[in-house]
């Protein structure tokens, strides 16, 4: 039987400052070392991820496929499908373990979260959005 390699190593990332400072007050709150919020955090989209077994953008293609259903472009169809997914996620959440409310929340908004993070970096790095100190928030870049 093989066992997991067990020895640690290490890995670099190079994140805006404000993202660092957001991850620190997070762990914090957490009670988590840096190391062990960032490690924890990548562990749990990982595991979102493999659960899902596809990208972001093919999820209603995919998720048609796995159900043998052609996907639909009704507005209805769509919310039965986001419904169901999310209580798919949630019923997977809670066979893990039993969790509170507020660790459900938490659990399911840091999706959001990562998404809103992505999509912004995405922004940004296109020169679309821009972070403004001054102004105190994210900005649209005129054209």
């Amino acid at each position: 039987m093989n066992e997991p390699d067990v020895e640690r190593a290490v890995v670099k990332t190079y994140v805006p400052a404000y993202q660092k400072d957001a991850w620190i007050e997070h762990a914090d709150r957490l009670d988590m070392s840096q190391s062990e919020f960032v490690r924890t955090m990548v562990q749990a989209g990982r595991r979102d991820f493999a659960v899902d077994g596809f990208p972001e953008a093919a999820d209603d293609t995919a998720a048609a496929d796995r159900e043998g259903t052609a996907s639909s472009d009704a507005p209805e169809d769509d919310a039965d499908d986001a419904r169901g997914e999310f209580e798919d996620r949630v019923y997977a959440l809670l066979r893990e373990e039993t969790r509170s409310w507020d660790d459900l929340l938490e659990a399911v908004t840091d999706d959001v979260e990562g998404r809103l993070e992505d999509a912004l970096q995405s922004l940004q790095a296109s020169n679309k959005v821009v972070y403004s100190g001054r102004n105190g928030g994210y900005e649209a870049v005129e054209e």
